[in-house]
């Protein structure tokens, strides 16, 4: 395989003592001196005032699904939102369930809840280049998070799905930020480059319980309670859980489960590199080499696709 892979540590060290929370494709070339401090604000910008508050919003309960053949279409929205794999069987690569990364049945705050996402498309999207729609956008989470295929336009599962959203969302202001949109992830790095070893020692003591020794979750009655991790039957390399700052942002504000916000946020950075370190599916827009692909699509500190750890380079279609 024809490679510029790195180390592991490297990479993220390089973009942590780059102070990139949100790394562009610029960041991967940029190496400060090690231990070079990020400058300290300027007196005009500590007095600068405080941007105003993100208005808050809550969703409406279950119990508020109205009758008729649109609240119809939202309980099979929020049956496929919570058991992808039994209602969305077709299109869906993997054990995960929608609900596995976005809590509550879409609903909690700080875990990218649908009514945060639902009035902000259409949006441009720099991961595929054009203007998504939130059907389109929901297509995505089929492809990479499910590791499957994207159900068409205009199918019931991606009708059902919006009118969830849609219902879910009904009163949220519309083209605005919400409080608890997506995952919380400004200015947050931790104190110290993530650590492999660090991240294996929080797995074991905080994590393991729930998603196996192994990382490959725990199933009752046939199904999947927790999810897997890594591996075959996890998100693929294309999800935006492989990325380093957003599986933090996610594990420090919701794990472990039920008890979000209980682990440092070294802790979070130091696991979110163990998770992200280990194989899982290939990236469905693999070009045939680990390397072009890269380049191509993972130019970031943040994606470890294409390093190498522990004598792997993560992505090598041979580990497959």
């Amino acid at each position: 395989m024809s490679g510029r892979a790195t180390s592991v540590i490297t990479v993220a060290t390089l973009a942590l003592l780059a102070g990139c929370t949100k790394p562009s494709a610029r960041d991967a070339g940029a190496a400060p001196s090690p231990g070079s401090a990020a400058p300290a604000p300027s007196a005009k910008h500590a007095e600068a005032p405080r941007a105003p508050s993100a208005p808050t919003f809550t969703p409406p309960p279950q119990s508020a699904i109205p009758g008729g053949p649109f609240g119809d279409a939202v309980r099979q929205g929020r049956a496929i939102f919570t058991d992808t794999p039994t209602y969305a069987r077709a299109y869906v690569g993997n054990v995960l369930s929608c609900n596995n990364c976005h809590l509550d049945a879409g609903r909690l705050p700080s875990s990218a809840p649908l009514w945060g996402a639902w009035g902000m498309y259409p949006k441009y999207r720099k991961k595929n280049g054009h203007v998504n729609t939130f059907a389109e956008r929901l297509q995505g989470c089929f492809r990479y998070s499910m590791n499957g295929t994207a159900p068409p336009l205009g199918s019931p599962e991606l009708v059902a799905l919006q009118a969830y959203a849609r219902w879910m969302s009904e009163g949220a202001p519309v083209g605005v930020k919400l409080a608890g949109a997506g995952y919380p992830r400004e200015d947050f790095r931790p104190p110290e480059p993530p650590d492999y070893a660090r991240g294996e020692a929080v797995f074991k003591a905080k994590c393991a319980l729930c998603h196996g020794a192994d990382g490959q979750g725990q199933q009752a009655g046939g199904r999947y309670v927790f999810p897997p991790l890594w591996g075959p039957r996890s998100f693929n390399w294309g999800a935006g859980m492989h990325e380093l700052h957003k599986a933090a942002a996610f594990i420090k504000a919701n794990m472990p489960f039920s008890r979000g916000g209980t682990l440092s946020d070294q802790e979070a950075w130091d696991v979110a590199l163990f998770m992200d370190s280990h194989e899982r599916p290939q990236d469905p827009r693999f070009t045939g080499d680990v390397a072009e692909t890269r380049a191509k699509y993972h130019d970031t500190p943040m994606s470890l696709y294409g390093t190498e750890v522990h004598g792997h380079v993560l992505g090598s279609p041979s580990a497959e």
